[in-house]
Order: structure tokens, then C-alpha cells, then sequence
């Protein structure tokens, strides 16, 4: 004889509370982890990081203006 089930109740299993705990602990350690690579990135950063120094060719350093002449009459 053929069990005729009802379309609500024709589901494979449940989602359950078990599932949404493992999501849910899981996203915990990710964000745990991104804290802790953040503030490993900061501790490591060199003070002169952030000043970006652009080394130049020999013999085009910018020096101070010469002096221009002055003319007395």
C-alpha cells in the first residue's frame, strides 16, 4: 500500500539547531582570525611605512635654488 505524505511534510530532514550553531561558531573564528591577522599587520608595520620615499637617479637630487645676482646701481 502507497503512504500518501502531505507537500509540507515531504522533506528530506530537518535544518535543526545543530547545523546553525556549526555556521555560526564558524563565522565566530573567521571574524577571531581577521582580528587577529589586523592587529598582527599594525604591530608589524614600520613607523616609515607610511611615508613613501621614491628613491631618485644620482645627480638629480632637487638642492636648494642658487642665489640670483643682485645689481646695484
Amino acid at each position: 500500500m502507497t503512504k500518501i505524505v502531505p507537500e509540507n511534510k515531504a522533506r528530506q530532514g530537518h535544518w535543526g539547531w545543530h547545523a546553525l550553531r556549526i555556521l555560526i561558531a564558524g563565522l565566530l573564528l573567521v571574524f577571531i582570525a581577521w582580528g587577529a591577522v589586523e592587529i598582527y599587520g599594525e604591530l608589524i608595520k614600520s613607523p616609515n611605512s607610511d611615508a613613501q620615499h621614491v628613491p631618485q637617479p644620482p645627480g638629480t637630487e632637487q638642492g636648494p635654488a642658487p642665489a640670483q645676482p643682485t645689481s646695484q646701481p
